[in-house]
């Protein structure tokens, strides 16, 4: 007997579904195919996905989303370089999508519906987060937020170099995403020098009072 949940049955199916999309789309003729392949009731797999796209796309998210966590542990990544943890996760995702070129085509067709635009930023906003937690980021304050809409803002474009990209082992997008992430980073270096705590930073009014009245 079954007993998995619905989560579960989306979870598992989800990879499979991809893979039959490029084929018959984000459609139940792809659940179907993705159930038949795993054993699974196709009654089921319909029921666990409502014949929706966007739970199939959001479910194919959320299994690399697992994966992802499973793969690239803090313990594993966390002594790499904060650009280079960012880089070997988004890379992880984006090796995930090898062969589903164009799953990921449709996938950006629809979440880019004007009915689906919410869903679809939360989408990335969860996988951006998701990503800054396995690289160690704890920041709480203001900069929880700029990280995640940046890392989103960067993921999401190069899903779209990538769906295109023609270049063998993808390597157009390697370098694409390298350039967005040394871009990034040279932001979040002048944006620290600019936001530094004003006893970091340097002030000749503050120099010019310590000569005057010497500390005693």
């Amino acid at each position: 007997m079954d007993t998995r949940t619905l989560d579960d049955i989306r979870m598992d199916l989800a990879p499979l579904v991809a893979q039959s999309a490029m084929f018959d789309g984000w459609s139940d003729a792809a659940v179907t195919a993705a159930a038949e392949s795993l054993g699974v009731d196709p009654a089921a797999a319909h029921f666990a996905f409502e014949g929706k796209a966007m739970t199939m796309i959001a479910a194919w998210i959320h299994a690399i989303d697992r994966d992802m966590a499973r793969e690239l542990p803090n313990a594993r990544i966390g002594n790499l370089p904060i650009r280079e943890r960012i880089r070997t996760l988004v890379q992880f995702r984006l090796d995930a999508l090898v062969g589903c070129e164009e799953a990921l085509r449709l996938a950006l067709i629809e979440m880019a519906r004007p009915h689906n635009l919410a869903r679809a930023a939360r989408l990335g906003w969860e996988s951006a987060d998701a990503m800054w937690r396995l690289a160690g980021d704890t920041a709480t304050d203001y900069n929880h937020y700029t990280k995640r809409a940046t890392l989103g803002s960067i993921y999401a474009a190069t899903l779209t170099y990538f769906a295109q990209d023609k270049s063998e082992d993808h390597a157009e997008t390697r370098a694409f995403l390298a350039r967005r992430i040394e871009d990034v980073m040279k932001f979040e270096k002048a944006k620290a020098r600019v936001l530094r705590p004003r006893e970091e930073s340097f002030s000749m009014t503050r120099l010019l009072g310590r000569l005057r009245y010497p500390a005693t």
